[in-house]
């Protein structure tokens, strides 16, 4: 029945403080009921509490795509690969652990050789390397809390991004010098919470790629998945950007997200 049958009808609407629908004064109970609440409603931030963080760079505090698409579109058209096929792999590991899952039939020492080019140029060419929004604000703003940056980029690589970027260098950083296995295994993460001296319960990672969310949850902490796409990675949960993060520090030393997911 249309809602302003159902106001004609009803003989007590005088006495309930609804005036009788005419022409020049109308109101729609629909309006009412189901609009109302939901252009009022707030959404409240989810927090996540934590005593140290880890954060990846490459896709998570810059945006290096432009160059990821130069590198390595190069290094595909040489092998007969798509680059959508390589873009399926190269996300969160090291580049020879790329390769290696590319061209499964290469030497290993192909594959390292070709990596220690391939980080040669991705070191020398930072142009359209930006910050992710959100980036400087949130690395200002967890300054003084723990936290590590962890990353497949070996020194020199995430040197020269974060300084192109124009964002601090975390004093503790985990890089590819570091490690033995590269994401989606968890050594990272584990060496980067050993390094703040913290349980890998007490840790929040970052990170946007799917290697990068599975070494965070392997190595049993809780990950905040940078991106839409990594709700579908079986991040903790997911923001589009790191604007959508605010950090608040406890007497404690507990860090505190705020997270509008």
């Amino acid at each position: 029945m249309a809602a302003s049958a159902s106001f004609s009808a009803h003989p007590q609407g005088k006495d309930l403080g609804v005036p009788a629908p005419d022409a020049r004064h109308f109101v729609d109970w629909r309006d009412i009921i189901f609009a109302t609440p939901w252009e009022t409603a707030v959404v409240q931030p989810i927090p996540l509490d934590a005593r140290a963080l880890l954060l990846d760079m490459d896709g998570t505090l810059v945006d290096s795509g432009a160059v990821v698409l130069r590198v390595w579109g190069r290094w595909a058209a040489r092998h007969g690969l798509s680059m959508e096929r390589v873009e399926e792999v190269v996300h969160g590991r090291q580049g020879h652990e790329s390769m290696a899952i590319l061209l499964p039939d290469r030497p290993k020492a192909q594959n390292l050789a070709d990596n220690a080019q391939m980080l040669a140029d991705e070191t020398a060419d930072v142009e359209g390397v930006v910050p992710i929004p959100g980036a400087p604000a949130f690395l200002a703003a967890i300054a003084d809390a723990p936290h590590a940056l962890v990353t497949s980029a070996d020194v020199a690589l995430a040197t020269a991004r974060m300084g192109a970027a124009g964002l601090r260098m975390p004093d503790v950083r985990v890089t590819a010098e570091d490690v033995s296995a590269s994401k989606p295994d968890p050594e990272g993460f584990l060496k980067g919470a050993a390094e703040l001296g913290f349980a890998p319960q007490d840790c929040v990672v970052f990170e946007d790629s799917p290697a990068g969310v599975a070494a965070g949850l392997a190595a049993g902490m809780r990950v905040v998945g940078v991106g839409a796409a990594t709700a579908a990675y079986g991040a903790t949960v997911s923001v589009d950007t790191l604007e959508q993060v605010a950090v608040r520090r406890g007497l404690n030393g507990t860090i505190t997200l705020l997270i509008n997911s």
